[in-house]
């Protein structure tokens, strides 16, 4: 059963295809006398505006993740899902601040590159596999998955006609336009995204209050669920094993996050790809920005959800639509796209636009990510070398679309995952351990030496598969049960490893090929100062007035 689609709805989403389709397949055309070479498909000629780097930043990472399953973990376990987004925007600081200007010093194309410089091509290589891997089998494949089960759960449409139909589309303009024409699009992605998003809160917050208002909506949701507004949960919580209470502030949830806005080779290409490097510090500022505002977008529609369903009077003002596909404890996934249901004619258009562009617009940017290291970790180190710009460029097409039909193989085999956004978390956090371990003494210890760092990156993967076997199974350690905890420990663990075989090897001296910092290498401007001052007093704010 559909959410109803009228004529104008689907005027609405065609006319957004159309636009997309037509920016990305004219910012990717070649100019006249030049062919795209490697730097204008991978690195959109260096050319990208601060804005364009920072809402690309916010498209490539909003997807189905947040819109489907964030809102589906707002529902099941309330705003604390938001540290996600909130503490995101202190590491994007961070990572503007101290990692960019080292990436961007060396000229990188990719993030497994620079462990080439650091350390060596093998181990350029084991880390380029992992990062293959996880894109094409954990995230590629669960941003089909969950967009194809919005388009199930709001149009009735077959789930493997809906997954076809989204890698049809990201692939029409990323696959030929590479990082120029995903960038572009999303700053028009973001607008949609963000649009659409603020209908649906607002209509999700009318509806409790019963027309009254997005502010006694919202003050009807936290009357009629309080336990949904603490960021920090207690041990008793049902979802603690989740969001370890205040661990999540100094605990695992920071290896997740600076491994994915620090190392994470589909978010950080875009800082690559800028004009210098304070405009890329710009666009990283604006996405801190953005950050704050998501959750108005993804959690609270999700907490909105929970209070609809369990309250009878606004089910019976729903009628038989709220019937629908209605999300429950063990069905949380479905809250956003059962709020959609209820937008009016038009409007229902303008947000599935917003669902489709937070799907596209990340599953562009992974592809372009995912056939950026294949051609330039894998391809020209271990088979052609010499590859000229126009092989290199096709290299890039052919490998994105044959990683883009996996991915269409893979997505269906999720169903039945709860949560998604959990998930997706959780089977990142046995790889980026030992990544993390490996980047931050490699950035920052000049004593780190290469065969430390491969013992490292290889130990760490069974390590986190120990810890996360270990709490089952041995008493003694369920107090490792919280994945968190088993991310930060393993990334202890493998720095541990890490610290020991160097010191060996180098007897306490500093390897060869350890970064030296220039004196005003990590300088930035008064502008990213202040805003980065801002951001943190709000975070401040919304911990405390949420704790």
């Amino acid at each position: 059963m559909t959410a109803g689609f009228d004529t104008w709805d689907y005027i609405v989403f065609i006319a957004y295809a159309i636009l997309i389709l037509g920016v990305g397949l004219w910012v990717s055309r070649d100019k006249d006398g030049h062919q795209k070479n490697a730097e204008d498909y991978f690195l959109a000629s260096k050319s990208l505006p601060w804005w364009a780097i920072g809402t690309s930043l916010i498209a490539a990472n909003i997807s189905a993740e947040q819109f489907i399953g964030m809102s589906g973990s707002g529902f099941a376990l309330g705003l604390a899902i938001a540290s996600y987004e909130w503490m995101a925007a202190l590491t994007l600081i961070i990572v503007g601040k101290y990692f960019l200007p080292i990436f961007i010093e060396k000229g990188l194309y990719t993030i497994p590159e620079f462990v080439e410089k650091r350390f060596s091509t093998n181990l350029k290589t084991i880390l380029a596999v992992f990062w293959l891997a996880l894109y094409v089998f954990v995230n590629l494949a669960s941003v089909l998955y969950l967009g194809g089960l919005a388009i199930e759960t709001i149009m009735g449409v077959d789930m493997m006609y809906a997954i076809i139909g989204l890698a049809l589309f990201a692939a029409a303009y990323s696959l030929y336009g590479g990082l120029s024409a995903v960038a572009w699009t999303d700053v028009i992605q973001v607008v949609f995204l963000v649009l659409g998003g603020l209908v649906t809160t607002y209509l999700a917050l009318n509806a409790v209050s019963d027309g009254q208002g997005i502010l006694a909506g919202f003050s009807q949701v936290m009357d009629a669920a309080p336990d949904k507004f603490h960021m920090i949960l207690e041990e008793t919580n049902d979802n603690y094993n989740n969001l370890p209470g205040i661990w999540v502030l100094i605990g695992g949830l920071w290896v997740a996050n600076i491994y994915y806005w620090g190392f994470n080779q589909y978010i950080i290409q875009r800082t690559l790809a800028a004009k210098s490097l304070k405009e890329s510090q710009k666009g990283i500022l604006l996405a801190a920005g953005l950050k704050l505002v998501i959750p108005l977008i993804v959690v609270i529609p999700g907490i909105a959800a929970y209070v609809m369903v369990n309250d009878p009077e606004i089910m019976a003002r729903l009628g038989d639509i709220g019937q629908l596909n209605m999300p429950s404890a063990d069905k949380a996934d479905k809250a956003y796209p059962w709020l959609l249901q209820f937008l009016p004619t038009g409007l229902k258009g303008v947000a599935f636009a917003a669902l489709a562009a937070a799907v596209v617009s990340s599953l562009a940017s992974m592809l372009n990510s995912t056939s950026t290291i294949f051609t330039m970790d894998i391809y020209k180190e271990y088979f052609d070398k010499n590859a000229s710009d126009k092989k290199t460029v096709n290299v890039g097409r052919i490998s994105a679309a044959v990683a883009l039909v996996i991915a269409v193989i893979v997505a269906p085999l999720l169903g039945g995952i709860d949560q998604a956004f959990q998930f997706i978390q959780e089977y990142t956090g046995l790889v980026s351990p030992g990544i993390l371990a490996v980047f931050l003494l490699g950035l920052f210890w000049k004593k780190t030496t290469n065969n430390a760092a491969i013992w490292g990156a290889l130990l760490s993967v069974p390590v986190a598969g120990l810890l996360k076997w270990l709490p089952a199974k041995v008493a003694a350690f369920e107090w490792l049960t919280p994945w968190m905890h088993q991310m930060g420990l393993a990334t202890l663990l493998s720095m541990v490893v890490i610290m020991i075989i160097s010191q060996i090897e180098n007897k306490g001296e500093n390897d060869a090929k350890g970064i030296h910092f220039s004196k005003d290498l990590f300088k930035t401007t008064p502008l990213f100062n202040v805003g980065a001052f801002v951001i943190m007093l709000i975070l401040a704010f919304l911990y405390t007035k949420f704790w």
